[in-house]
This record gives structure tokens, sequence and C-alpha cells, in this order.
């Protein structure tokens, strides 16, 4: 898959598990606390945005870890409240889905890949 379809993939992902977590929150309450928590819940996504559409290989490897309270919050869900279970899998699903795609990424632009390809030319 060429890089450029990655970055596009992995944007769209971002965006899919914002508007997931977004939705979820919002269809148990719309208050101001609801909007705020929305907001502060979907922080961990915001931060490396900017870094993946300039696709800096560094936010790639450190927005893994922004993805693991997606994760972790669709599990913990889908275990502890059955009423949610459609949201929780929709979030844990997209949340494996991100972390792939960044994998995929790093796999991608590796430099020892890079030097091997260049090499075997």
């Amino acid at each position: 898959m060429p890089e450029s379809k990655v970055v596009t993939l992995t944007v769209a992902l971002v965006f899919a598990l914002i508007a997931v977590v977004v939705g979820w929150q919002l269809t148990i309450d719309t208050t101001p606390q609801r909007l705020l928590f929305c907001v502060i819940l979907t922080c961990p996504l915001w931060a490396p945005l900017r870094g993946l559409m300039r696709r800096n290989r560094k936010t790639f490897a450190w927005a893994t870890l922004c993805v693991i309270p997606y994760f972790i919050l669709g599990v913990t869900e889908a275990v502890a409240n059955p009423h949610r279970r459609v949201w929780a899998g929709l979030c844990l699903a997209i949340a494996l889905l991100l972390f792939t795609a960044l994998i995929v990424y790093l796999r991608i632009t590796s430099p020892v890949r890079q030097a091997a390809e260049t090499r075997s030319d």
C-alpha cells in the first residue's frame, strides 16, 4: 500500500474515532458538562493530527500511545455496560484499525527497509 494512502487512511480513522467517541457520549446526555467531557476525552486524538498530516514519522510512533485509552475504553464498556456494547464495539474496532494503520506506516517508511530497497535497485 502506498505511503500516501496509509496517511489518508490514518487521518480518516482518527476523525472516525473522534466522531464515534463524541456520538457515543452525546447519546447519553447533551449538557454543557457532557460537551466539555467530549472535548477532554478526544484531546489525545487531536494532539498528533498535525504531525500525521505532515507525515512526521516520530508522530506516527508516539500516536500509537494515544490510541490505547480508546482501546481500553472500548473493552471496559463492552464488558461493563451491555446497553452501550454497539458504541463500545465501534470504538474498539476503529481504535484497533487506527493502531494497525499507524504501525503499517512505520513499517513501510522504516529507514532500514528503505536502505535495503535502494541497495537492491
